[in-house]
């Protein structure tokens, strides 16, 4: 369901998400986030995520009249030409098309062990730019991914501008935030999950020679200092992309890519 909201001014309570684009970490800290992009809007719209509202300009309402009648609850439809919006926000927006929902609960250690088998997770360490966290999660998630531990130090995937990257794949799959991450993927392999290491030391194999058919979790680190070496101690395997002379590393969300292809061909294969 929705509810039709007419703007006679721009200046209420409800419009303060809007309003306030650039402060993410003040949205996430009050319990919401911003879905920006037609999209990834929609794929929210498809979700069981609690929404607040929905600002777009008059181009799109018919068609997500349609989509929130199908919701459960009363979900607030703000619309506004795109010239409005854009001086609302005060940055420009993909499509002019928003929305606001509540960030959805964490999921648990205990819950992520219960995932079917092959489990295939995603471990962040250190990864601060928000872009680079949606693009992981979009590659991982395209792959097979089932849920993504979030160590410390690598930003929520819940800012506007992970989500936006991701196009909604957040919305697919579980977090879970880990304040110590060499602890928690060392629960992983004591439940018989390999952890596996994307890092290219001396000591690393190639990716293709190593199996990834069962139970893994792919770690992966900030492009500047990768891994840390404590989150690197817990890991049982390191492992490479093969690359020409002169290259010596990827973008992160290539090298998801990459690990993650090479995890869902194994499994295919099996």
């Amino acid at each position: 369901m929705y509810v039709l909201r007419n703007l006679s001014s721009f200046d209420i309570p409800e419009l303060v998400p809007y309003r306030t684009l650039r402060r993410q970490f003040d949205h996430l800290g009050r319990g919401f986030f911003v879905a920006e992009g037609e999209k990834v809007v929609r794929r929210l719209i498809e979700t069981s995520f609690e929404i607040q509202s929905v600002l777009l300009p008059p181009k799109w309402q018919a068609e997500y009249e349609e989509l929130l009648a199908k919701r459960s609850e009363n979900v607030d439809l703000f619309v506004a030409t795109v010239e409005s919006i854009e001086d609302l926000a005060a940055v420009s927006i993909f499509q002019s098309v928003l929305a606001v929902a509540r960030v959805p609960t964490p999921t648990s250690m205990t819950a992520l062990l219960e995932l079917p088998s092959p489990r295939l997770l995603l471990a962040l360490d250190h990864i601060t730019n928000a872009e680079n966290v949606g693009a992981v999660i979009r590659s991982a998630v395209a792959l097979g991914a089932q849920a993504v531990l979030v160590g410390g130090g690598t930003c929520h995937p819940y800012l506007r501008r992970a989500v936006r990257a991701s196009m909604g794949s957040i919305f697919q799959i579980p977090y879970l935030p880990s304040d110590d991450l060499a602890r928690s993927l060392l629960r992983l392999r004591a439940a018989g999950v390999r952890t596996l290491a994307a890092h290219p030391g001396r000591d690393s194999r190639e990716l293709g020679e190593c199996s990834l058919a069962s139970d893994v979790c792919v770690v992966l680190g900030a492009e500047g200092p990768g891994i840390s070496e404590a989150v690197l101690a817990a890991c049982e395997v390191h492992a490479a992309i093969p690359m020409r002379a002169g290259v010596d590393s990827l973008n992160v969300a290539a090298a998801a890519a990459a690990f993650f292809y090479e995890a869902d061909r194994q499994r295919r294969r099996r």
